[in-house]
């Protein structure tokens, strides 16, 4: 009733890419413009790129995804390289200036084996000094526990590109230690439900991840609490993380 071609369109409808109207957008396509080849991993559908390319952008730009209906989409602009495959299939000595992950995509990084194989493998990619750019959310702000259906906040309305009516939200099942699982629901506005997709996110507090970072041969550049690069302080939201391949 609702494919995974579906599924990738209506990401599309629900996270424009918007550098000019979204400051995490901008503070992204700001780091991808200044770079000679840009590696994005977990590029979902390809919006970041797409737009890089649309100005102007002349460089080599590599979109990494493992979801297949995503990359359908993001492969509609032939001039970006499209690769399908997680964070640990980047390949060794691309020589990349920058890779990012965007969209809080590190979260879904859930194991400590997950993590090592995939900063091992990004860190492979760069050229030895080259940047690692992504964000988390930080775990003091305990999001999640926004992500609820009674909350208004986290109910959209919508009409997807097929034209339905849709409701989208989201459920917590669970909170074990820094993983947190739920539940994204699409469904018609009666509450008919066309689609459940089940999550796992990690959230790593500062330490946690700079060790992970450490360990795999990064550098600490700068972390900020804010998408207009302010510190990190008991309030912030965010952890965004620009590191460097040492």
């Amino acid at each position: 009733m609702f494919s995974d071609a579906d599924a990738a369109a209506l990401y599309d409808l629900l996270n424009p890419w918007d550098p000019a109207r979204q400051p995490e957008d901008r503070f992204y396509d700001d780091l991808v413009m200044a770079a000679e080849s840009v590696l994005d991993v977990g590029c979902g559908t390809g919006a970041m790129l797409h737009l890089a390319r649309e100005q102007g952008h002349g460089g080599r730009l590599v979109g990494l995804d493992p979801d297949r209906a995503a990359l359908d989409r993001a492969r509609r602009q032939a001039d970006v390289e499209w690769v399908e495959g997680t964070a640990a299939d980047a390949r060794s000595g691309a020589d990349f200036d920058l890779a990012t992950m965007t969209s809080h995509a590190f979260q879904c990084l859930v194991t400590d084996e997950e993590v090592r194989a995939s900063l091992a493998a990004i860190h492979g990619a760069l050229r030895q000094g080259g940047q690692f750019a992504f964000e988390t959310r930080h775990p003091q702000a305990r999001a999640w526990e926004g992500w609820r259906p009674s909350n208004p906040d986290d109910v959209v309305d919508l009409v997807d590109d097929a034209g339905r009516a849709l409701r989208v939200w989201h459920e917590v099942d669970s909170v074990a230690g820094d993983v947190v699982t739920f539940r994204g629901s699409a469904a018609e506005p009666d509450g008919t439900v066309l689609r459940v997709d089940r999550v796992s996110l990690r959230f790593l507090d500062v330490a946690a991840l700079n060790g992970f970072l450490t360990d795999a041969g990064f550098e600490v550049e700068a972390q900020y609490g804010d998408w207009h690069r302010g510190p990190i302080t008991d309030d912030s939201r965010e952890i965004i993380t620009i590191a460097r391949s040492r």
